[in-house]
């Protein structure tokens, strides 16, 4: 069965995506999976602006400002600092998510004490960002309540930098996310700074596949530690019934080399590709949809806590 919805707006259009699309410009999705075609009137649907918060492009890694130059140095100590031994001992130490035991509400609040400092577009308070997410998602696709709540959630895992939860310096929470373990894409941001990494010149790492197989399925991928699979690992081992979609879109919505650029797909399998369809549609409402206009979040939460009770126990263990 194949069903069409409105092709979302990209910075840049990646060769992977196109494949997805047919003449008209619409992008199927196949599966079984049923999305109700998008509202196309412009006071319908969400619209993607042309320039951020702060009066320029979204994404612009190039921007002279002295908000670019934290985000520059910002990722020089990412691509220095993530490699296969830091992701594992990463991986290791906070899948015993023996942190915290608190609600997914209680989470969103504390997301208040965190601004990301790889982010060119926005520098207010996150929940703002994920309400904003969440709300032009709604707005647009009203029946798929799943997506509604992986929009709100899907940046929860930033809290690891904050003391209580180990306090990871921003390099390890926030930032695209990439897979260690196999060649550094040059679609990576910033690149350059990737050949001060000790993986960069290992043998064992730095080929096309590295430690992995072509179409070995992402879920065999180890990506770079931040909040992204952080709150994936917390989302699985809760028990949370979101959709393998939902899923998806919580570990890689960060992975903008291959949900923009289309690389890296050498490494996903018929499940990957399915879900990338989806978050190719969530990544026009969490990029574009940063703003300096305020969501009011008490007249909301009453919806989102019936998503959330929904979808995952009362109490997590974080």
């Amino acid at each position: 069965m194949t069903i069409s919805v409105e092709n979302p707006i990209f910075e840049k259009v990646s060769a992977f995506q196109k494949k997805s699309e047919d003449k008209t410009g619409e992008l199927k999705l196949d599966g079984g999976v049923l999305i109700p075609n998008m509202a196309t009137k412009d006071d319908e649907a969400f619209l993607a602006p042309d320039m951020n918060a702060f009066g320029r492009q979204f994404r612009d890694y190039d921007a002279e400002s002295e908000r670019q130059k934290s985000v520059q140095e910002f990722y020089r100590l990412q691509h220095i600092n993530q490699t296969v031994d830091f992701v594992t001992k990463m991986r290791a130490e906070y899948g015993k998510l023996d942190k915290k035991v608190m609600s997914i509400w209680e989470c969103c609040e504390l997301l208040n004490e965190v601004v990301d400092e790889s982010d060119p577009d926005l520098d207010e308070p996150q929940i703002q960002h994920l309400l904003q997410s969440a709300e032009a998602i709604r707005k647009d696709y009203p029946n798929e309540d799943w997506l509604h709540l992986t929009a709100l959630i899907h940046d929860l895992g930033k809290v690891i930098t904050l003391p209580q939860f180990g306090g990871l310096p921003q390099w390890a929470v926030v930032g695209d996310t990439f897979p260690v373990g196999c060649a550094f894409d040059e679609s990576n941001v910033h690149h350059m700074y990737f050949m001060k990494n000790q993986d960069f010149h290992n043998k064992a790492y730095n080929t096309k596949n590295g430690i992995y197989s072509q179409g070995c399925g992402l879920n065999n991928v180890m990506m770079s530690w931040g909040h992204d699979d952080y709150m994936y690992l917390v989302a699985k081992e809760n028990g949370s019934t979101l959709p393998s979609a939902g899923q998806f879109i919580i570990r890689y919505h960060s992975f903008y080399p291959l949900h923009t650029a289309g690389e890296y797909t050498h490494l996903m399998n018929e499940e990957d590709t399915e879900n990338l369809k989806w978050l190719h549609v969530f990544n026009k409402y969490e990029l574009y949809s940063k703003s300096k206009v305020h969501i009011d979040v008490e007249k909301v939460k009453p919806y989102y806590m019936s998503l959330i009770k929904k979808y995952f126990p009362e109490n997590l263990r974080w």
